[in-house]
């Protein structure tokens, strides 16, 4: 086999040192797959014309948790717990859900630990049990109490919306209905998809995977959130998540379940009016308050 060189050293690919060193550069850009929080401003309520709470809330190990609560600007029909992507943090992300107040839901965006305004450094444990702190301060705010509440999980915040219903079971008696966008179904899957694009690394793709947590897994989750009506979505174009991944969940999951095929790039869904109607009328059927 020929050698490579690699940050100015020569290794033989049959040898350990090399496949010790690839994994050391490879493992942090692999990483980002899970989380990449950032500290930027990029939009506030205001921008879109939204009043709006800041949120402050503290985990049992400590951690200071930021949020956005963005009362329902007419009529109130229900209140949606919103779980963003991976990068960034709920300034970029409010883009997907600014919509949803003029049309009579209280939307809670929360900043998992270590994005935004939220202490510490994100971990999978850590961040679910960020999840559950929102969720239990959400559920008994006065203005949230006596209308549904809906999961809408985009990226993922869609995968990690089924460890968390998976954990906290009990939540199935308060959940209105879930709605999953462009999440994957096994991370260490996705993982092995990303390194097979690459020459260097599509020997190594399933070595590498395992280094991610067979914890993060949502195909096996996914059949325990019915009778809690499901509805996901996934655009084809997708180059960062395929839809495969959300089709496979769909095909696992139990009744009542509904599949929206959508357009564009990842996470895009409700830049296009098509995904908002759809999104709506998925709440507005399953409307009734647990």
């Amino acid at each position: 086999m020929k050698s490579v060189l690699v940050y100015g050293t020569i290794f033989k690919p049959s040898s350990k040192l090399f496949f010790i060193t690839l994994i050391f550069l490879i493992t942090p850009s692999c990483r980002y797959l899970l989380f990449h929080p950032d500290h930027i401003i990029y939009n506030m309520p205001e921008n879109f014309h939204l009043e709006y709470h800041d949120i402050f809330l503290e985990t049992t190990d400590g951690t200071r948790l930021h949020g956005w609560f963005l009362p329902s600007r007419i009529d109130k029909k229900g209140t949606v717990f919103f779980l963003h992507g991976n990068a960034q943090n709920i300034s970029a992300h409010i883009n997907s859900i600014y919509w949803l107040p003029k049309e009579g839901y209280n939307v809670f965006l929360l900043d998992y630990r270590g994005y935004g305004k939220s202490t510490g450094a994100p971990s999978l444990n850590g961040v679910l049990k960020d999840i559950k702190v929102g969720f239990e301060w959400l559920e008994i705010q006065p203005s949230v109490k006596n209308a549904p509440i809906y999961i809408l999980g985009q990226s993922i915040g869609a995968s990690l919306c089924c460890l968390f219903y998976d954990e906290n079971p009990i939540i199935k008696n308060r959940i209105s209905g879930i709605i999953l966008d462009s999440g994957f179904s096994n991370l260490r899957m996705l993982v092995r998809e990303k390194l097979s694009g690459f020459r260097f690394t599509w020997p190594f793709r399933y070595p590498l995977s395992l280094i991610f947590s067979s914890k993060f897994n949502p195909e096996k989750t996914i059949n325990k959130i019915s009778p809690v009506p499901l509805m996901i979505m996934h655009s084809d174009e997708d180059r960062v998540i395929p839809s495969s991944h959300s089709k496979k969940l769909f095909k696992l999951a139990g009744h009542p379940k509904y599949f929206v095929k959508t357009s564009g790039s990842h996470i895009l869904t409700f830049k296009f009016k098509e995904n908002q109607i759809e999104m709506l009328e998925f709440m507005t059927r399953f409307s009734k308050k647990k």
